[in-house]
């Protein structure tokens, strides 16, 4: 049996980005905890987001709608957003369903951070 644990961190960088980091396995049972963070998270043309998903172990498309949903958020509200840490196999799975063209990648949360406006 796996284990379906799920960590979930948010930080306010002095820039006023709010960086959410997912660590372990997002997945239909532990969806609802990383949607509750999102849902009490910031998101406007002041507040960029950056999700980083370097210690992300597995995704299944639950947590693909959770990332989804967040751009979906983030667009609405003309926030930035960026996802950082993408593994080559998370990478692959955005590829294969064309998220890689809507989604802002960077390779880790400083160069995320780095390319917000001063």
């Amino acid at each position: 049996m796996t284990d379906r644990t799920l960590t979930v961190t948010r930080q306010t960088h002095p820039s006023g980005a709010t960086v959410v980091s997912v660590a372990g396995e997002l997945d239909h049972h532990t969806s609802p905890q990383f949607s509750r963070v999102l849902d009490d998270t910031p998101f406007g043309p002041e507040a960029p987001v950056v999700i980083d998903l370097a210690e992300l172990t597995f995704c299944d498309s639950t947590g693909i709608t959770v990332l989804v949903t967040a751009y979906r958020r983030a667009h609405a509200t003309s926030a930035r957003l960026f996802f950082t840490g993408t593994s080559s196999h998370l990478m692959r799975v955005f590829h294969t369903v064309g998220l890689d063209k809507i989604f802002t990648f960077e390779p880790t949360t400083e160069h995320a951070l780095k390319a917000l406006p001063s």
